[in-house]
């Protein structure tokens, strides 16, 4: 008998998943009242902190070209890859605060909330109402194969794999098998322009939407007609954005804006990309056909993870720390996220996820382990590259 992983491998041996059974009125009562109530105040603070610390990094970024001038500090400065590192978490920072306010979580007033998501969203090259509208959608409709709108798992038949029960043995390395090296490259790839492609082009988005959907139509599926107004103000936001970035190549030069603009807008896509991909994609973790979905299974179906340590907490205002309490109430004021997982935890019990797992090396293992799901099914699991999946659901239904 061979030892191989592949050949010892036994779908009745895997670990069993049953769905949980609260209904969210259930969940929500046993989290405090206090824990769902906003404080203005708190959170201009939090704004205005994070744009004091940009303008500081922006300002000693400053610096760094005329020390680098000194023979002296060249030995002993790496000073751009520090102030681009803190840069690039502190926009995501700034980001992440315009992502609360559409969700309404910044404050009780709605104005305020848009106008303040609005400018920071278009600062960072985000169209805000139009993300705000789909990124709703994707959150009333997590882990649903039928209409979730991003991250949603390929299938066998999306691949073009052969049936898993077909006579002859599947050589899966053959067909999904690639080099580390252009593994390596497929990751990067997707950390620095998912997120712009999933807007432009709907890499990664709902199938089911036809050719040539994005963020930026008016008269996409992806919005109602009452919807365009707010779509084309996103545009106009954009439009004006790009103006004042080729105004400012123009007056100072295109190296100074990708220096002190271009290089730390990157990191924040690679971190948004980054903290959602492993938010959303994991092996153990379920999908849902049908009518085993329902809005708190699909919350439960994230994972929480220690991104970055104190620098998540701090500079990215918990959001990858505290995901899951956010996937059942987005409305929630993250920085109460914490005291409300304590709560949630001890509810749910082992029907929250949690991954101690440093987070690139749970980033490659996601990028290799989740291939596909199952062309049939009510409850799916990932499967990797060899069509191993890491559970299975305890009670299996037959679509009708």
């Amino acid at each position: 008998m061979s030892s191989t992983k592949t050949s010892t491998y036994s779908e009745d041996a895997l670990p069993t998943f049953t769905p949980m059974p609260w209904s969210l009125q259930e969940i929500r009562a046993s989290i405090p009242p206090r824990l769902f109530r906003h404080s203005t105040h708190l959170s201009l603070y939090f704004l205005l902190r994070d744009l004091c610390m940009a303008a500081c990094a922006w300002k000693a970024a400053t610096f760094i070209d005329p020390l680098f001038r000194h023979a002296v500090t060249l030995d002993a400065l790496t000073p751009f890859g520090a102030i681009w590192w803190f840069q690039g978490l502190i926009f995501t920072g700034i980001w992440v605060i315009g992502h609360e306010c559409g969700h309404g979580a910044f404050s009780d007033y709605k104005l305020l909330n848009d106008v303040v998501g609005y400018i920071i969203h278009t600062l960072l090259l985000t169209p805000y109402f139009s993300w705000k509208i789909s990124h709703h959608r994707h959150h009333s409709n997590h882990a649903s194969m039928e209409r979730d709108e991003v991250y949603v798992p390929k299938t066998r038949a999306d691949l073009g794999l052969p049936r898993a029960h077909a006579a002859r043995a599947i050589d899966y390395d053959e067909i999904l098998g690639d080099t580390p090296v252009y593994t390596l490259f497929m990751l990067v790839k997707q950390q620095l322009v998912a997120f712009p492609a999933y807007l432009l082009f709907n890499v990664s988005g709902q199938k089911t939407y036809p050719k040539g959907t994005n963020h930026f139509d008016p008269n996409s599926i992806l919005f109602t007609p009452e919807q365009r107004t707010a779509v084309l103000l996103s545009n106009a936001g954009i439009g004006a954005m790009i103006v004042a970035v080729i105004g400012a190549s123009c007056a100072y030069s295109f190296a100074e804006v990708v220096k002190y603009y271009g290089i730390p807008w990157l990191l924040v896509t690679h971190w948004f990309i980054m903290i959602t991909y492993l938010h959303h994609t994991t092996p153990d973790l379920p999908h849902y056909r049908g009518k085993e979905w329902n809005f708190q299974r699909g919350a439960a179906a994230t994972v929480d993870r220690p991104f970055l340590g104190w620098q998540g907490r701090f500079f990215l205002h918990d959001v990858a720390h505290f995901h899951v309490i956010h996937h059942f109430f987005p409305k929630m004021p993250w920085y109460h996220g914490e005291e409300a997982t304590k709560y949630l935890r001890a509810f749910i019990g082992e029907h929250y996820a949690y991954s101690q797992k440093p987070i690139f090396e749970a980033l490659w293992e996601s990028y290799n382990r989740c291939q596909f799901v199952e062309d049939e099914g009510s409850i799916l699991f990932y499967r990797d590259r060899q069509g191993r999946a890491a559970r299975r659901p305890a009670r299996v239904h037959k679509d009708m």
